[in-house]
């Protein structure tokens, strides 16, 4: 058997990261190409920082929540932390209760990490959804390998969870955890259905309302993937939208909506949720025969394979409910 030459070698592993890859390094380290460069990262991590919800989710869906030491988030209101620390009381409520963490430090913001509470925790990966103009990577970088994925990227969960995979040796458990999404959606997709559902709406939108009047369209991601896959189409398109997500849209928009259009009122979380009064302004008061309010749990990821299934399971709910 021939032995491949070194420079043979050196191309494959070229064209393997060109390729967006995961290609074994060492027997210790992997290479993982990811939404802001290529990283290397050492196998089975012990010491995590998830700078966000949505990579804490990515986490937690392959079982290995307990190696998170810090955690990234906006949700926090000062009586939340104490010393550095969350709360251990806030760690049992709502997205952080079910998922269970052992005692992370809180990192900062997404947008403004402290970097020295970082280097501190001595982390050996850092994980965090990113998109254009999202800063730090380079400092991140430079206290332990960094990943991040974009928010609108096709498919971009599934990717970040399968390389994440590669990673802890978990390659069966993400490919489990994304059939069992796909599961969820195929059964609720037929409730609606058997229901009637589709007669009465067949088209949807997702508004997010935000504290202080401005209302987004969810067009890419967040929850919007997960109605089309149960069997609705898009109630209305916009034009170029932010960071890959959505864009704001005005009452006159929302006001072209017709009646066979489920209105999904989707509120950002904690302090940004403006459902209330969005419901009580004239365009809410029109679009509530229509409406239906699904409002994530307390520090709850946007998105991700947990927060999908919880949303399929939910919003179907909400949807039967309204057209008994």
């Amino acid at each position: 058997m021939k032995v491949p030459s070194i420079a043979l070698t050196v191309a494959l592993a070229s064209y393997a990261l060109t390729q967006g890859l995961v290609i074994a390094q060492s027997a210790g380290a992997l290479v993982l190409k990811h939404d802001e460069g290529s990283a290397t990262v050492k196998k089975n991590p012990q010491r995590i920082v998830a700078m966000d919800e949505e990579a804490l989710g990515w986490l937690a869906a392959l079982g290995v929540q307990s190696r998170v030491v810090g955690i990234g988030s906006t949700y926090f209101e000062p009586q939340d932390l104490q010393g550095g620390k969350i709360k251990p009381a806030v760690l049992k409520e709502g997205f952080y209760g079910w998922v269970g963490m052992k005692d992370p430090a809180y990192i900062g913001s997404w947008t403004a990490p402290n970097l020295e509470t970082l280097t501190a925790l001595k982390p050996d990966l850092i994980v965090r959804l990113t998109w254009d103009g999202n800063q730090n990577h380079d400092k991140l970088s430079k206290i332990a390998p960094t990943v991040g994925y974009k928010e609108g990227g096709a498919g971009f969960w599934q990717k970040g969870l399968r390389d994440l995979a590669k990673v802890f040796g978990k390659q069966v458990e993400a490919e489990k955890v994304i059939k069992q999404v796909a599961d969820v959606n195929r059964a609720n997709a037929r409730k609606l259905l058997a229901a009637g559902t589709f007669k009465k709406y067949d088209k949807a939108v997702v508004v997010a309302p935000f504290a202080g009047g401005n209302n987004w369209l969810y067009t890419d991601v967040r929850l919007m993937p997960d109605l089309r896959t149960l069997g609705f189409k898009d109630g209305l398109k916009l034009g170029a939208s932010t960071l890959g997500v959505g864009a704001q849209v005005s009452d006159e928009a929302l006001l072209t909506l017709d009646r066979k259009t489920l209105v999904v009122v989707f509120p950002p979380g904690g302090k940004y949720d403006g459902a209330d009064a969005f419901l009580k302004t004239p365009v809410g008061q029109k679009l509530k025969a229509q409406s239906v309010v699904y409002r994530p749990e307390a520090f709850a990821p946007y998105s991700g394979p947990l927060t999908s299934i919880r949303n399929s399971n939910e919003v179907t709910r909400l949807i039967l409910e309204k057209v008994k």
